[in-house]
């Protein structure tokens, strides 16, 4: 007897059974097409790296390349693979006649758009970055290339011109003019005009309009050029700069932004102008280091020490270093400049691979006059209180006598209100009821509130001493300001701060209350720099705490106009204090790298910090094979006033001639704990800071 019919509404695909059945037809679709595919007739074989996060396949695998994708599969593209059961991403190195895979190459599936996006400089660049970093080829290229955006992608080949008329550099003259002041820029500039590959750590007086010398530098080089910046400020002064001085040539802008504030298919639009040629010099923060431009001829990084230039993803390098890579394997010129020094910079100069490039001493000494407050004995006659006070008489008369010739810009190190309160009394930290978070204000008319939970404390009372007064030892920039304007009433008075930070201001009287980084740049740069409380920024427990202060004054001090004051609200004692009043950025840099040797610690050594939970960190160490020589430190916890476990940390540390065996070794470590699946450690080459 036959089986009834089945219904019309009836889903085989529920039916109990046909799961394995479908699963099993298939499997054997899939091989049948991977044997049916026509290869190409030349070079069959394509070497592709997946874009997948396990460090155990940061490896080249060969791919078939069917014949429909022969003109499109070439080297550099985006494609699609079957790898492991399902549709991975990966770039396509190369193309080769034969493979070393006995069995059947699986095919391409497609190629994800026609740009050959990946550069054969770029891919070299990306593998030894991740050697550097003990990272993975994947995770660099992430950082690299902007992701693909294709009506961007699109445009720019519709409008792009048959063949690109080249970029050539602007004639000499105005470069070498322009950097007059600077003793040896003539000949950097010659030699890198002759396509040399000069190298030079900079430092310029206060002052100075950097961004025009490193315009009219990029434009006098011979071939491509990159510059890396901290962020969209800097950039943006780079972008008036480069477009000024093309003008001024006679000539059209070579230049294109690479930041992430222009969107992505903005971004991705010049990134493919930079990679067909259009534009040859590219500016932009730290993904800017991997820009594709060619025939590199120089590379710059400006204020190498600021923290916005070191990557916080996998592997987490340091656009600094990835130009002097770069550099060196293109054989390209260099550039580090900034106002201060950092022990790194200093390295190059000491180690002879970089020379110095600096401002004559009488430049220096008439570019601006730095002072401290309270630091002579006339200034104690007229002030016994200008060492101890936050804003002494100096300040609010280097004010007004400033507001008669500009704007005045002062430096708060501490943003809000009042982010700490304590007993009036007893000086007792006022802390929450609640939580035991901190207290704060956020405004003038605002009851304390904790900073953790949020919660109001109207009717704060001491547990030490029972009073209800509260004291502000920090005052915010907001608080500043209005203390400023108390004194200024016929001022105006503004800020730069958080999400509220002012790009430039008009050269007309005005007081800019601003915290580090957040200054706006002056039109004609600014008539007198007050810097506030500068035991605050000496206060961080952080192995780059006097070199980060530093860098923070000069920066501020940097953007005087010629012959301007500056005026430092700190101990004049304080080496730091001196090396900003001297201008002797090269001699605490120097200082400060010795101190380092003596403790073993960078740049004189290679140093990784693993961090993971303690039983991970327990077996990276015993499957590490450490070169000769490394020291391991630690585990110690995190953060040993948490209440949970936050995790482990390890440092080793090697001589700096071992910090390639140290980096391959961690590499060969995060490839046998991917592979064997075990819980996963975070490591840090060459971390920011500690």
């Amino acid at each position: 007897m036959s089986p009834p019919p089945r219904p019309a509404d009836e889903q085989p695909d529920l039916l109990p059974g046909l799961a394995g059945v479908r699963e099993a037809k298939a499997r054997a679709t899939r091989a049948r097409n991977a044997v049916q595919v026509t290869p190409a007739e030349t070079e069959p074989v394509a070497r592709v790296l997946l874009d997948l996060p396990p460090a155990h396949l940061d490896r080249v695998f060969d791919f078939a390349v069917p014949a429909k994708l022969d003109a499109t599969a070439r080297p550099g593209v985006r494609v699609k693979v079957r790898f492991a059961g399902q549709e991975a991403d990966g770039w396509l190195l190369e193309r080769c006649e034969t493979s070393e895979h006995a069995g059947v190459l699986a095919p391409i599936k497609r190629v994800v758009g026609a740009e050959r996006v990946l550069t054969p400089a770029v891919a070299a660049l990306a593998e030894e970055v991740a050697r550097r970093y003990a990272g993975t080829r994947a995770d660099v290229l992430r950082l690299a290339v902007p992701p693909r955006h294709a009506t961007a992608e699109a445009e720019e080949a519709q409008a792009r011109p048959d063949p690109v008329p080249p970029l050539r550099p602007v004639p000499a003259g105005a470069a070498e003019q322009a950097w007059g002041a600077h003793e040896h820029a003539a000949a950097w500039l010659g030699h890198l005009r002759a396509g040399g590959a000069p190298r030079a750590v900079w430092s310029p007086p206060p002052g100075t309009d950097w961004a025009m010398l490193v315009a009219e530098a990029a434009l006098a080089a011979p071939g491509g050029v990159v510059v890396c910046a901290p962020d969209g400020k800097d950039v943006a002064r780079l972008d008036a700069a480069l477009t000024a001085a093309a003008e001024s040539a006679g000539s059209a802008p070579q230049h294109a932004l690479l930041t992430a504030d222009l969107g992505p298919a903005v971004r991705y639009r010049h990134f493919l102008r930079l990679l067909h040629g259009q534009a040859r010099i590219a500016v932009g923060t730290r993904a800017a280091a991997f820009a594709p431009v060619a025939d590199l001829s120089l590379v710059v990084v400006w204020d190498d020490g600021d923290d916005l230039l070191s990557e916080p993803r996998a592997p987490y390098p340091h656009a600094r270093e990835v130009l002097l890579l770069r550099a060196e394997s293109e054989g390209a010129a260099a550039l580090v400049g900034g106002f201060a020094r950092t022990v790194e910079a200093d390295h190059l100069v000491r180690s002879g691979w970089a020379h110095e490039l600096g401002a004559r001493r009488d430049v220096v000494r008439a570019a601006a006059r730095i002072e401290v407050a309270g630091a002579s004995e006339h200034d104690l006659l007229r002030d016994p209180h200008a060492r101890t006070a936050r804003m002494p008489q100096q300040v609010h008369h280097l004010l007004r006598d400033a507001l008669e010739h500009g704007p005045v810009l002062v430096q708060n190190p501490r943003a809000g209100y009042a982010a700490a309160l304590a007993c009036e009394r007893c000086r007792t930290p006022a802390r929450c009821p609640a939580c035991t978070g901190p207290l704060r204000l956020t405004g003038p008319t605002t009851p304390p509130a904790c900073g953790w939970c949020g919660t109001e404390q109207p009717a704060w009372a001491c547990p030490e001493c029972g009073d209800h007064g509260l004291r502000a030892p920090v005052l915010g920039q907001a608080r500043t300001a209005e203390e400023i304007g108390r004194a200024l009433p016929r001022a105006r008075v503004r800020t730069s701060a958080g999400d509220h930070v002012l790009h430039t201001v008009p050269d007309r009287p005005q007081v800019v209350v601003a915290t580090p980084g957040a200054e706006p740049v002056a039109e004609h740069g600014y008539a007198a720099v007050v810097l506030l409380d500068a035991w605050l920024l000496l206060a961080r427990p952080d192995l780059r705490t006097e070199e980060e202060a530093l860098r923070r004054w000069a920066n501020a001090a940097g953007l005087v106009r010629p012959g301007g004051r500056v005026l430092v609200v700190g101990d004049a004692a304080h080496p730091a204090v001196q090396a900003l009043v001297r201008w002797d950025m090269a001699g605490f840099a120097a200082r400060e790298a010795a101190s380092r040797g003596e403790a073993h610690l960078p740049p004189v050594s290679r140093l990784a910090v693993l961090t993971g939970g303690a039983g991970a960190l327990d077996d990276a160490l015993v499957l590490l094979d450490a070169p000769e020589g490394a020291e391991v430190l630690g585990p110690v916890p995190v953060d040993p006033l948490a209440g949970e476990d936050p995790g482990h940390r390890v440092v080793m540390r090697v001589p700096r001639s071992r910090g390639a065996a140290l980096s391959a070794a961690l590499g060969d470590l995060q490839r046998v704990r991917s592979a064997r699946k075990l819980e996963p450690v975070r490591i840090q080459v060459d971390p920011y800071s500690l």
